[in-house]
């Protein structure tokens, strides 16, 4: 995908899924290796107490270092989501927010785990905030990666 990291921001905030979930894309680094998601309690994605849906806390950011790993490595890696584990810490009604990153530490790690086409699942954290700053949930991400060497999938 050629686009600008802008361009790819203004895409997944028009995403149907998104939309309907409230789900909004702040900021995408111009390197691909931060972004920056929210969400607001609406009527659509509330539970059934008025807080956050969980499946939408989970949503808010499920795909998202799969797709900055697939900006950042290129074409040239299969990189797909393998698992995930969400803490749910506390309740809230106010906006939430998560920054997902991926260190040059974390880069040259899978480059070098991948290097002669070995599978790697680099596990990564995720933490969601409240606007008030108070930690309301903690996601671990696992990753697939692996370095393509020919256009079948192998798991």
């Amino acid at each position: 995908m050629n686009l600008s990291a802008n361009n790819f921001k203004r895409l997944l905030n028009i995403y149907p899924p998104y939309l309907g979930a409230g789900i909004k894309i702040n900021h995408i680094n111009k390197d691909w290796n931060e972004m920056s998601v929210s969400m607001r309690v609406r009527w659509y994605n509330r539970n059934a107490v008025g807080t956050h849906f969980g499946g939408s806390i989970y949503s808010m950011i499920d795909p998202h270092l799969m797709l900055l790993l697939m900006q950042k490595l290129g074409k040239g890696y299969w990189i797909w989501d393998r698992s995930a584990e969400i803490d749910f810490l506390k309740a809230t009604k106010k906006r939430i927010t998560a920054h997902i990153q991926i260190s040059d530490e974390q880069l040259q790690t899978i480059l070098h785990k991948t290097s002669f086409g070995e599978k790697y699942f680099p596990e990564f954290s995720i933490l969601i905030h409240d606007s008030d700053g108070e930690l309301i949930a903690k996601v671990k991400k696992v990753l697939y990666i692996k370095k393509r060497t020919d256009d079948r999938i192998s798991h």
